[in-house]
């Protein structure tokens, strides 16, 4: 009997899938993903036998490159670009929201 998980249920940093189940998951050639790595677009977790893993938050990213890649025809100088700015944006919007949750704090002890 095959055991079945759920994706829902791994952790997105969880190194869980071996490079020929990423490809198929992406629909692209495991080579593909080896390239991919090379260029730096997607770091994928080694087991101790030098097996690549790749994690549903890794997964994602492949899905963007592949967004960005064959839809909107970026080529892979720009995917870079565009994932390192993301990266920052999302750095920068925690860094705001942490900012914001402190000014309300002070706001709320200030009027009471």
């Amino acid at each position: 009997m095959a055991v079945r998980i759920r994706v829902e249920t791994i952790p997105p940093d969880e190194p869980y899938y071996a490079i020929g189940v990423a490809a198929r998951l992406v629909d692209l050639h495991p080579q593909t993903l080896r390239y991919y790595e090379a260029r730096g677009l997607v770091v994928p977790q080694r087991s101790r036998g030098n097996m690549r893993l790749y994690s549903p938050h890794d997964i994602e990213r492949l899905r963007k490159i592949t967004r960005l890649t064959q839809e909107l025809g970026v080529n892979l100088a720009g995917v870079e670009i565009i994932l390192r700015l993301s990266e920052q944006m999302e750095v920068l919007r925690a860094e705001l929201a942490r900012v914001e949750a402190t000014l309300e704090s002070a706001a709320a002890r200030r009027d009471s």
